[in-house]
């Protein structure tokens, strides 16, 4: 077979700062994935777009041509509209835990195909296995059963969705090119938009433990993402939300899944809840159901009944006690006074060090490992008081995750201001 292009050709193009006509595009995503473009060809393009970035329709044509390299899901044969909700990832960020049940129990059916953590961003598959028996992988045939009788399921993207990404993915992380904001949205929309939701509700995060730490680059990757969604006919909108602080009381794997269970049971910390009411409301009218207050199911248990059906549902045992850790290590407050800060970056690098995360793809994480907060921005303090408990099975993890929050939680005498959980809405 002759090749229409070559790849240095199109290389060329984009290092000038020239736009990729659309059958360049198609071509170079279709010759990587079959192995024509080879991957320095192809980190050499992925540098020149990191830095001359590309338009909206180049973004938009390279989103098509990566999901044209695998499969598209169908879900029109569901009693129920569809919709999911991505976050872009953050410390303690437990909410697709709550949050798929919820809304699930306001009568929109979930599929949430989710992911494995890497470095301080917890996956959310690696904290549901923190449940017994509890199981990521399904057949689509099975995903779409669960989601006809239970309404939600979260588990792993099969091998067939948008298989370019998965190429693409493990290059730019290698290559000093993740940051490139054409190819984060493409990446993530790519996925979504072939997973074939109805709807689709983004969580930007912004600040210190989220991959955006300023608002101007989070609300430019959401704004491009909500684009992206539009042009494929996905109803788009996207939350701006803090990550400078972590998300409720917990960080880890086990851990967050206990804290999830409690907002499900209508207690919990605010922040989560907020913010789990906040995507649910997003997600919900979205799908066409703007009349229902997610609310209401959480108080009532319906959104409880959901969760212990999904668990079941997926192999997990919902009364099962989840993993205690073998050792824990308290951090006392040095002197008196009000909390004015919580690093979620330096909490977020403690629990994965503590064995939580993992630092290269296929490396095992500890169920019981992270980090349990007991004080938050605001809150007052005496010495000594515990300020965080570090968990793991392995004590000599302590010395390194210590390192980790040297600095990370300030006490004065005056309280910080307070960010709002949610900064903005786009779309």
């Amino acid at each position: 077979m002759t090749e229409p292009f070559d790849a240095p050709a199109v290389i060329a193009t984009k290092r000038d700062g020239g736009r990729l006509p659309d059958d360049q595009i198609d071509w170079v995503v279709d010759a990587f994935t079959r192995g024509v473009v080879a991957p320095e060809q192809m980190s050499a393009l992925a540098m020149a777009i990191l830095l001359n970035g590309m338009e909206r329709s180049e973004i938009s044509r390279w989103t098509a041509a990566m999901i044209a390299s695998g499969e598209r899901m169908d879900f029109s044969s569901l009693s129920r509209p569809t919709a999911d909700k991505h976050s872009t990832g953050g410390v303690g960020d437990k909410i697709t835990l709550p949050l798929a049940p919820l809304v699930a129990a306001c009568g929109v059916a979930v599929p949430q195909l989710s992911g494995r953590g890497l470095g301080h961003t917890g996956g959310t598959l690696d904290k549901l296995e923190a449940i017994p028996g509890w199981r990521a992988d399904l057949s689509n045939p099975d995903m779409l059963r669960q989601l006809e009788d239970v309404g939600a399921v979260i588990c792993a993207a099969g091998s067939g969705l948008a298989p370019a990404d998965k190429k693409l993915y493990a290059l730019r992380d290698v290559t000093g090119t993740v940051e490139a904001i054409p190819l984060i949205a493409s990446s993530i929309m790519s996925k979504k938009i072939a997973e074939g939701t109805g709807a689709l509700v983004l969580d930007v995060k912004v600040g210190s433990g989220a991959f955006m730490k300023t608002e101007a680059d989070a609300r430019e990757l959401a704004e491009t993402m909500v684009a992206l969604g539009t042009d494929a006919g996905v109803r788009t909108v996207a939350l701006l939300t803090d990550m400078d602080t972590p998300l409720g009381l917990t960080a880890g794997n086990a851990v967050e899944v206990a804290e999830s269970v409690e907002v499900l049971a209508g207690g919990g910390p605010g922040d989560v809840v907020e913010l789990t009411l906040a995507l649910a409301r997003e997600m919900l009218a979205a799908a066409g159901k703007d009349d229902v207050d997610p609310a209401d199911a959480l108080a009532d248990g319906r959104a409880m009944d959901a969760w212990r059906r999904m668990v079941a549902a997926q192999g997990g045992d919902p009364d099962a006690p989840l993993a205690t850790p073998r050792e824990t290590h308290v951090v006392t407050a040095p002197e008196s006074g009000t909390v004015g800060r919580v690093d979620a970056m330096g909490v977020g690098v403690a629990a994965w060090r503590l064995g939580a995360g993992r630092s290269r793809p296929g490396e095992d994480v500890q169920a019981a490992a992270g980090v349990v907060l007991h004080a938050k921005p605001g809150d007052e303090v005496r010495a000594g008081d515990p300020l965080l408990t570090l968990q793991t099975d392995t004590p000599e993890r302590f010395a390194r995750a210590l390192e980790a929050l040297d600095g990370a939680i300030e006490i004065g005498a005056a309280p910080a201001q307070a960010r709002d959980v949610v900064i903005d809405r786009i779309g």
